[in-house]
């Protein structure tokens, strides 16, 4: 019975944390975009194909 004493106010405790950090991200925008990042792993960026300054540029001479 004195375990419930401990016990009790420690789960209350923890499920405020839990409900807190929850709210936290609700806030900050987390939840914001749900499909995004499934999305942006499939299709591909035309832009990987382009150089540094946004065109195309020849590979650097090779030396033999």
């Amino acid at each position: 019975m004195n375990a419930l004493l401990f016990l009790i106010p420690l789960a209350l405790l923890l499920g405020l944390i839990g409900l807190a950090a929850f709210l936290w991200a609700l806030k900050s925008g987390q939840f914001d975009d749900l499909d995004g990042a499934a999305h942006r792993i499939l299709f591909d960026d035309d832009d990987d194909e382009d150089g540094p300054g946004g065109q195309n540029t020849p590979p650097p001479p090779s030396r033999r």
